[in-house]
């Protein structure tokens, strides 16, 4: 099953490649230094579970390096190939030790809330959305960092669920597909409920990244054809992010059980500042500023 995961992925990066090389040619595009080092940052945090959209919005924005309208497309795009290879290394490193139905199932569950959610992002209150999801992120982080003191039951070891919590979980990742369309990062819910089912956190990694890259792949693919993206900031993120993923994946393999679940926690913690921040400038009629990552890694 890993194969049939690996096979669809090489595709879209032969394809993603094919036409984001083939648009930087005839616009004749220079990837910007700034990009390059920007790319290195965040994915690397990326890689470890921080998630790459929030601080690339934060820094675009402050920087004023692209207009408004096009930091969204722009953002995806550029950070859609080191997503592509976070993906392929976790899934080649990690993917073995996992549950091959529980990975692919999740992956695709994801994959079609993903495209099931685009609709319902006009009909729905966005802020409310981000709000429930700040506080369940909050006292899931409390519940982590219980767990990591010894106070509350969890595991943290195990490659595989049972069967009642392998459809829950598939299920999520169908609802974490459509909660992306509203701004909501996979990485930080995914670590947490995996983490509390009793799952390796590394573990968790190929799952979130292999949905977060085939997601983010045909988007991005259709930005680039459009041509409503600032080419110099996609080559730079790019090329900046791919060999930071490569280190930041060694790290994640490497490091210590009880540091990485210290990790999560902040994720969690993180994640759920940013949202609540979101959802508050949302009630009050504000676009937010800091969206966490919808779809890459």
């Amino acid at each position: 099953m890993l194969i049939a995961l690996l096979v669809p992925l090489g595709l879209a990066m032969l394809l993603y490649g094919a036409i984001l090389i083939r648009a930087a040619i005839a616009s004749r595009a220079v990837p910007r230094l700034e990009a390059i080092l920007v790319g290195v940052v965040v994915n690397f945090f990326d890689t470890l579970g921080i998630g790459s959209f929030a601080p690339t919005t934060a820094w675009l924005k402050f920087r004023k390096l692209v207009p408004d309208r096009l930091i969204p497309p722009t953002m995806l795009t550029g950070l859609t190939p080191p997503s592509m290879a976070e993906a392929a290394i976790f899934l080649i490193l990690l993917g073995v030790f996992v549950d091959p139905v529980l990975l692919v199932g999740c992956i695709l569950s994801f994959l079609m809330g993903g495209l099931l959610g685009v609709p319902l992002v006009a009909k729905a209150r966005v802020w409310i959305v981000q709000a429930v999801v700040a506080v369940a992120l909050a006292l899931a982080a409390i519940a982590f960092t219980m767990t990591n003191l010894n106070l509350f039951p969890g595991g943290g070891t195990a490659t595989a669920l049972p069967m009642g919590l392998m459809i829950f979980a598939i299920v999520a990742n169908f609802v974490f597909g459509i909660l992306c369309n509203f701004g909501v990062g996979n990485f930080a819910p995914s670590l947490v409920m995996f983490g509390l089912m009793g799952m390796d956190p590394r573990l968790a990694f190929p799952i979130m990244a292999g949905g977060a890259a085939l997601a983010g792949a045909g988007a991005s693919i259709r930005h680039l054809k459009i041509a409503e993206v600032d080419l110099r900031i996609v080559l730079g993120l790019a090329i900046g992010g791919i060999p930071a993923v490569l280190v930041a994946a060694y790290l994640v393999k490497s490091m210590p059980l009880e540091m990485l679940r210290w990790l999560v926690t902040v994720v969690v913690l993180y994640a759920a500042a940013v949202m609540a921040r979101s959802a508050w400038a949302g009630w009050k009629g504000e676009r937010p500023l800091l969206p966490l990552e919808p779809v890459a890694g």
